[in-house]
């Protein structure tokens, strides 16, 4: 039976987890800066182990574990979300897609299905989505990381821009990182048979969705943007595995440059990135 964790208050941004039922081996102590999703999880489970380890966290976070302990749960579940939506001001989010509102597949993570993903697939579809189960569902969010690769030309460049040269270098260099490192995709054509007739382009009083994610984010302002963990993902692991990704590196820098200027979005023509590329390539 897995040990008993609680909170105990230290000082405002610190909550120390001890175990109730066994013995703090040796002493020794562990301190973990920032109890997020990883650093949550790692403490927790060297706490499970009988150790005695500090959690550095804020906000509501902190004072749930405060309140109630770490909650560690024993299965994780992923879910592919192709959902076009837009939030530009406060109190208002909008679903431009017809006739789902978007596709919520669901299944264990890294691999498998249960009762859960067949129960939860079934309240997506009576809220206007389009969900099955998947027991290969990790394929799925690696064609979404693809996919989304584009959004940080929107941001740049602007939605027009999406398709074209830039956006087929840059999905070449993230399918090329992805096959180097081992991680299968769902191919294109799967995924477009996948969204088929259902996720259509509607129109809210005659407009239709300005911009995706990342593009609102500097529409908006917000100070941070998404593109760090997708092109930047493909970045990090093409250095890790030894593939080059000049584009995708590129249209990373560009859009913090511009999130940390508060530019707008759409502030540089993809030609004149096509041009910087092809310079550094010579």
């Amino acid at each position: 039976m897995a040990p008993t964790v609680v909170g105990e208050a230290e000082y405002t941004h610190r909550t120390t987890l001890r175990t109730v039922n066994r013995p703090v081996r040796d002493r020794l102590r562990y301190v973990v800066f920032g109890a997020g999703a990883i650093g949550g999880v790692v403490g927790g489970r060297l706490c499970q182990a009988g150790l005695d380890v500090t959690l550095i966290a804020r906000g509501a976070h902190l004072a749930a574990m405060q309140a109630r302990g770490l909650r560690l749960f024993p299965n994780v579940y992923a879910v592919s979300v192709a959902c076009p939506t837009s939030h530009l001001e406060p109190g208002v989010v909008q679903a431009w897609s017809t006739p789902v509102t978007g596709l919520l597949d669901i299944g264990r993570y890294p691999t498998g299905i249960d009762q859960v993903c067949t129960a939860v697939a079934a309240d997506f579809r009576a809220a206007t989505f389009s969900s099955y189960p998947d027991a290969a569902i990790h394929r799925w969010k690696n064609r979404k990381l693809l996919t989304n690769l584009g959004n940080a030309i929107e941001a740049v460049c602007g939605p027009h821009e999406r398709q074209g040269q830039l956006g087929d270098m840059i999905l070449a260099e993230g399918e090329a990182v992805l096959d180097a490192a081992g991680l299968e995709a769902a191919t294109a054509q799967e995924d477009l048979a996948r969204r088929a007739d259902l996720l259509q382009r509607g129109q809210i009083a005659g407009r239709t969705r300005p911009g995706g994610s990342s593009w609102q984010s500097l529409r908006r302002g917000t100070g941070d943007i998404e593109t760090d963990y997708l092109n930047g993902e493909i970045v990090l692991l093409g250095r890790i595995h030894g593939v080059p990704t000049p584009a995708n590196a590129l249209l990373q820098r560009l859009a913090r440059e511009l999130d940390t200027t508060s530019a707008a979005p759409g502030a540089i023509p993809a030609a004149t990135i096509l041009e910087r590329l092809g310079r550094s390539s010579t």
